[in-house]
């Protein structure tokens, strides 16, 4: 008998900005297949990640718990487990192509088939693992671009990351995991009688910034918006931001040289390959989409459409993530399935990302475990009543680039964000309602003492209730 359980098709891009989608108010990007998703879906205005990179991040929302939860708080901390599992168990056909950043890579997940595809410039963890993109280019017999190349490049130290891939368009990363997933789509028998969950991740926008030649060129044309960034700003900053701008000027992580004081050149030109980038993530999309459409799967799917965190593009005069401001937390989430949820819609209120987790179990008619911390969403794509959170939280913990603490934490409202770290005497205090580009830091300023108080007070709040909360939820279930 046929299952009647919706595909689920669960699309996530590495290190995207909420910026970077033309029908949310980016009109110097073009992403007319991510468009129809947000035309077609449910887009969440204020969902923020519960950490500033990869593998926390995605670990939390393939989880529902925060990291301090999962004890995975910084990349190449074992992840081993997830609610796919679940899903699994359950009667679905789990399949994950691409990224999924688990450590070991490797590890099953919950998917019964995997077709990995990592980093493209993997230097932390399992740096020589051989995933598919490395067999797809040994057997075309051609060398990756990668870190030892652009190191010989005379201008490798001004180009922030930005290089045009200039081997074969299909051996591009972000095509080459776009065209798999097509390939699966529309190879693979489809199974009828177990409804099919397809986790895609790209690659890209991470860094390096590589798109190829004529995108690239396409976006160097264009106007893009760079935020200020002011010595007062700078001057403002916690000593543990301060040291970290140093460090990543002088580590080249991700193939990206970062300069303390780049011209507006320079910041344009990353900015421009970062955002062709994505509209080549978006081509694939339509792509995937348009496979989906011809084998049925979209007759009854659900499709979501996400990232795991964000780039300060040097915005703030930071690189790429490691850091609390909404450029990196806050984050593209949307849900399509016309015919279940009305579309063209926007969900305003706090939610956290991994909020998407328990609604995808209950649509798919598995148990909701009682001690999971992320709380569904399922009310507000159906249009019921649903009650955003109060506050949201993200964390991280030390590692090779965020090496000054040993532990982050953040905690926000609609209106302000608090940023401790530990063993510190300075943080950040932002009043967002005023300061909506998060420049002004109110730590020491007398007159926001007690909101100040009032935000660690929730963050205690939180963090005991967590611990109880999460007590039965063995830790090495991770």
């Amino acid at each position: 008998m046929a299952d009647d359980r919706p595909h689920i098709i669960f699309i996530i891009t590495d290190q995207q900005r909420f910026d970077t989608i033309r029908s949310l108010g980016a009109d110097y990007v073009d992403t007319p297949n991510i468009d129809r998703l947000v035309r077609d879906g449910v887009t969440f205005t204020d969902c923020h990640v519960t950490a500033a990179s990869c593998a926390p991040s995605r670990a939390s929302l393939f989880t529902g718990y925060y990291p301090h939860t999962t004890g995975i708080l910084k990349n190449a901390d074992a992840w081993n487990h997830s609610w796919i599992e679940q899903l699994q168990a359950g009667g679905y056909r789990t399949i994950n192509v691409g990224k999924m950043h688990t450590y070991p890579y490797h590890t099953p997940l919950g998917f019964e088939e995997r077709y990995v595809v990592e980093n493209k410039d993997r230097y932390l963890e399992e740096r020589y693992y051989f995933d598919e993109w490395d067999k797809a280019l040994r057997a075309k017999g051609v060398v990756k671009q990668q870190r030892e190349f652009y190191r010989q490049r005379p201008d490798y130290n001004e180009c922030l990351g930005a290089f045009t891939w200039d081997l074969p368009e299909d051996t591009h990363p972000d095509n080459f995991v776009g065209d798999m997933a097509t390939h699966w789509v529309r190879t693979k028998p489809k199974d009828e009688e177990r409804p099919l969950f397809l986790e895609i991740g790209f690659p890209g926008p991470h860094p390096p910034y590589d798109p190829t030649p004529e995108m690239a060129q396409k976006y160097m044309e264009r106007d893009l918006p760079l935020q200020e960034v002011s010595q007062q700003e700078l001057d403002g900053q916690p000593e543990v931001y301060k040291r970290m701008r140093v460090h990543n000027a002088e580590v080249d992580h991700d193939s990206v040289v970062h300069l303390l004081e780049p011209t507006d050149e320079q910041r344009h030109r990353q900015r421009a390959y970062y955002m062709a980038n994505v509209e080549m993530i978006d081509t694939k999309v339509g792509e995937i989409l348009d496979a989906l459409e011809e084998k049925g799967y979209l007759d009854n799917a659900v499709v979501i459409f996400t990232s795991d965190h964000g780039d300060c593009l040097t915005d703030h005069g930071h690189s790429q993530k490691w850091s609390m401001y909404d450029t990196i937390t806050r984050m593209p989430l949307i849900v399509s399935s016309p015919g279940r949820f009305k579309g063209d819609r926007r969900v305003a209120g706090l939610c956290q990302q991994m909020d998407i987790g328990p609604a995808i179990l209950e649509l798919a008619g598995v148990d909701v475990a009682p001690t999971m911390e992320a709380e569904s969403l399922l009310p507000a794509l159906r249009g019921e009543a649903w009650t955003p959170r109060k506050h949201v939280f993200a964390e991280h913990g030390r590692d090779g680039i965020l090496q000054e603490t040993e532990f982050m934490t953040m905690v926000r409202s609609d209106e302000w964000k608090l940023v401790h770290f530990v063993d510190w005497p300075d943080g950040q205090l932002f009043d967002l309602h005023s300061d909506p580009q998060e420049t002004i830091n109110l730590w020491d300023d007398p007159a926001a003492a007690k909101k100040k108080q009032e935000l660690f007070d929730v963050l205690r709040d939180w963090r005991i209730r967590s611990d109880v909360r999460t007590a039965d939820w063995a830790a090495p279930y991770r």
